[in-house]
């Protein structure tokens, strides 16, 4: 996403490796253990500048922001603090400059008339998700945005959706741009090539992911053709949410052009990789980014110079979540239902038996036809309880358990 683009390369870059039912990770997450260096101060704007990051006020560092052309604003997919702080950030921002734009990742281009109803008013919650096909390209639970899509419809703000279809990108991943005809691309014009930083830092998500597309990646080499294609595939991702978004930062003429501000991942944010760099290929030179970190961010890991221009350290709340049960598997939903496209070696779904070209039947004795469902199940499966799943393998029917570990 990933996200979210559902499918693995993009979402191995979104923080939601092992989709599905991995569930969805979302960037910016605390590290598992004990950060040595703890440096942000909780409700608090803090400049990354290495050594030298310090404090600054959320007036000075926001009237800054609102004379960029683009702002964009990061997000761990499913944590709710992080939408809060953008909710947050976008109403400083309108405040100053109230001619804005929002792009969003979660819509592909072909939704932006249901995007236009909604803003004007024309459509009720329900009828926005229903024909913005939300359960189908995003995943998430809906609550997570609807606080920043009513922001936008009370202040008429227009909203712009910015990702694609999630078979484009699959395919640039599968065979490369160059092989995807015009007339398959959306629009979407060549990618600038990444960074060397960028690349060393995709080349190490690509290695750690274990497999895509059948590929094994920890013996990855980063002269690999699949490789380069994974490449590919995540700056034609970054490329598609950029042009729009330049598209307005650059329209009208003096003081005409409206603030852009673009919500998305942080992966596509972070050192000015991703969205940023191709923004600039397109002409865009001013940009502001913003990203939400934990309070208790290891600084010298995550708070190095150049990450972005502030970061906010979300305050510790008062129950931590408890983590989603993975079942390790990437689903693809294809036009028989929904289908297990990878597993990952040692999970829960390895241990039960499950397989790559597994048509998922039944969850829960509930038909499975959309991705939803199923990872709902999973998401809500206490620990140590079993859960049945029915599925088809060639000409067979198997009825299946997972056997969820107890807590510790």
């Amino acid at each position: 996403m990933d996200r979210k683009l559902r499918w693995i390369a993009a979402a191995a870059l979104a923080g939601i490796v092992g989709f599905g039912v991995a569930a969805d990770a979302g960037e910016g997450d605390a590290a598992a253990e004990t950060p040595s260096q703890v440096c942000l101060t909780p409700a608090a704007w803090t400049v990354p500048d290495g050594e030298r990051s310090h404090v600054t006020s959320a007036t000075a560092l926001l009237t800054e922001m609102a004379k960029r052309q683009v702002v964009l604003l990061g997000e761990g997919h499913d944590e709710d603090d992080h939408h809060r702080w953008q909710l947050q950030a976008l109403a400083v921002l309108h405040a100053q400059r109230p001619d804005m734009v929002i792009g969003f990742e979660m819509f592909p281009r072909r939704v932006q008339p249901v995007l236009d109803s909604w803003v004007a008013g024309d459509l009720t919650v329900r009828q926005f998700l229903e024909q913005s096909e939300w359960r189908k390209v995003w995943d998430l639970p809906a609550d997570l945005y609807l606080p920043l899509f009513q922001f936008a419809r009370i202040n008429r703000i227009p909203m712009v959706a910015l990702n694609v279809d999630e078979k484009l990108n699959k395919a640039v991943a599968a065979k490369g741009w160059d092989a995807i005809p015009e007339s398959e691309r959306e629009g979407v014009g060549r990618p600038a090539p990444p960074s060397k930083a960028y690349r060393d830092y995709l080349f190490e998500i690509y290695r750690e992911h274990g497999t895509v597309g059948g590929n094994d990646t920890t013996k990855a080499e980063a002269t690999d053709r699949a490789f380069g294609y994974f490449v590919e595939a995540q700056t034609t991702w970054d490329r598609a949410m950029a042009e729009p978004l330049a598209r307005y930062a650059l329209a009208g003429s003096g003081g005409g052009k409206p603030l852009t501000v673009g919500i998305m991942g942080s992966s596509h944010i972070r050192f000015g990789h991703g969205v940023p760099h191709q923004l600039r290929v397109l002409g865009v030179k001013h940009i502001g980014t913003l990203l939400p970190l934990p309070f208790d961010a290891d600084c010298s890991k995550d708070l190095r110079a150049g990450l972005a221009d502030g970061v906010f350290a979300l305050p510790q709340v008062a129950t931590a979540r408890p983590e989603p049960p993975r079942l390790g598997v990437r689903l693809e939903e294809s036009e028989g239902g929904v289908r297990i496209v990878d597993v990952t070696a040692g999970s829960l779904a390895d241990g039960t038996g499950l397989k790559a070209g597994d048509l998922l039947v039944e969850v829960a004795g509930i038909e499975v036809k959309t991705r939803t469902p199923v990872i709902a199940a999973i998401r809500q499966q206490p620990a140590g309880t079993w859960l049945p799943i029915r599925v088809k393998r060639g000409g067979e029917t198997l009825d299946l358990v997972v056997k969820f570990p107890a807590k510790p």
